[in-house]
């Protein structure tokens, strides 16, 4: 089943709703919250690195990941290498926000895994790693049978939405947490800090309703279509 609109303009809104949650994102990690460090004294650096890594990796080179295998106006095996590429890139930023937050929580004494968001922030990182494997072994190399590529192709689309939109879930429970933890300390709950916090969260689902939206609408044209082929 298809949207009854093509796919190119809602790639097209959900390129531009990927690069303005990335840059309000780099505007609340730099501007109010003092930029960026691995090691660092003020150990909010160092945590700093984990929104910023999380949204720019799983949440928008994901969706990427996503849109260029239905809407890339080129050959199947050109774009199943860019769809790998892309959610390859995505994993390993992710893994490496997630060693961020562990890190800052480490040095700054701070217990881990114990929200509701880090629960579901392991499981998703852990999805989203077993998916990739198993796409990689099945249609890229060595490649499954065409039997086991055709069986698998319904359920790797599913599960891959499925934690994609697990991600964006995680990542808007994600700040929510921080804008409570920093308004209990302090923060004024109508200042500009806040609101900008509140507008990333939304720019980041409206970026991937549109990348879900891509994903169920028509090919291009000139497009051999869907996911049937892998």
């Amino acid at each position: 089943m298809a949207l009854g609109v093509s796919s190119t303009p809602l790639t097209f809104v959900a390129h531009g709703l990927g690069v303005a949650s990335l840059v309000l994102v780099l505007v609340w990690s730099i501007h109010f919250r003092g930029g960026f460090a691995w090691e660092a004294t003020n150990k909010n650096l160092i945590f700093n690195l984990h929104p910023f890594l999380m949204v720019l990796g799983l949440i928008i080179l994901g969706g990427e990941a996503i849109i260029s295998y239905k809407s890339l106006p080129l050959r199947k095996d050109v774009k199943k290498l860019v769809h790998l590429v892309l959610h390859a890139i995505a994993l390993a930023l992710g893994i490496v926000g997630i060693c961020a937050a562990f890190k800052n929580h480490n040095e700054s004494g701070v217990a881990n895994l114990y929200s509701l968001h880090s629960w579901i922030g392991i499981g998703v990182i852990c999805l989203y790693g077993i998916q990739w494997i198993y796409g990689f072994l099945v249609f890229f190399y060595p490649k499954g049978s065409p039997g086991l590529r055709s069986e698998s192709v319904p359920w790797h689309v599913i599960l891959g939405l499925l934690v994609y939109v697990l991600a964006v879930g995680n990542a808007t429970l994600g700040f929510l947490e921080k804008l409570t933890f920093l308004e209990s300390s302090g923060l004024e709950k109508f200042g500009s800090e806040a609101f900008l916090v509140n507008f990333t969260a939304l720019v980041t689902i409206l970026f991937g309703v549109f990348v879900i939206f891509s994903v169920i609408s028509q090919a291009p044209v000139d497009d051999d279509h869907s996911y049937s082929e892998i």
